[in-house]
């Protein structure tokens, strides 16, 4: 009878690192060719700032609404209102005149008067009619001396040349509209060029919860 042995399996030898090979990381980027390198870096520095966008992104996303508020309401808004109310004004203000005004006219003078003599008038050569006792003059011409204070009955008709000035001291009260002067068309102007940009900011949504209710994925109340 033969009996046959067989000699123990042996392990395979271990596999020993060669010194010269580069590490994962090193073959990771670099395999020995240029573009596939390339590729790689790039590859990694897109992903690098994409995360570093979308950590900016949410660390903003808070004052997002905070700032479109401050620019809608603060900055547009006070423009478009405060032109508004500018259009809408009014001056309103007291003119203080104090002048003198020269006055040049003929003034025509027509009455029915009385005047009293200041003192005795000679009239020379006055027809005068006498009765007295059995005097009888009729229609004689005569001198005769009319005394002070005789009381005469005339009719004035006369032209007076007025050259003179007059004082004039007075406050006389202002007001006026702006929207009937020619500001009205620019301050319209003005709110035509803000109104736009205040409608569009006002149409946008003023938190998370209600931007979500407009693209219609819920949270609305």
């Amino acid at each position: 009878m033969q009996t046959s042995t067989s000699s123990p399996s042996r392990p395979a030898p271990a596999h020993t690192a060669d010194p010269d090979e580069p590490p994962l990381a090193r073959r990771f980027v670099w395999q020995g060719r240029v573009l596939p390198a390339f590729w790689t870096l790039g590859s990694a520095l897109s992903i690098i700032l994409n995360i570093v966008l979308v950590v900016a992104l949410l660390a903003t996303s808070r004052q997002l609404f905070a700032l479109k508020d401050l620019v809608q309401n603060q900055l547009l808004g006070g423009l478009y209102y405060n032109f508004i109310l500018m259009d809408q004004a009014s001056i309103e203000t007291n003119v203080v005149v104090d002048d003198r005004i020269p006055v040049q006219f003929d003034l025509r003078v027509q009455a029915d008067t009385t005047v009293t003599l200041t003192e005795a008038t000679p009239i020379i050569g006055a027809i005068v009619t006498l009765t007295t006792g059995g005097l009888n003059i009729q229609q004689a011409p005569t001198n005769i001396i009319l005394p002070a204070g005789t009381r005469l009955p005339i009719a004035l008709d006369i032209t007076v040349p007025v050259d003179t000035t007059i004082p004039v001291q007075l406050n006389v009260p202002v007001n006026i509209p702006l929207e009937n002067t020619e500001l009205h068309e620019p301050f319209v102007g003005l709110q035509e060029v803000v109104a736009p940009f205040y409608t569009l900011l006002n149409e946008l949504p003023d938190s998370w919860a209600e931007a979500r209710c407009k693209l219609g994925l819920g949270g609305c109340p």
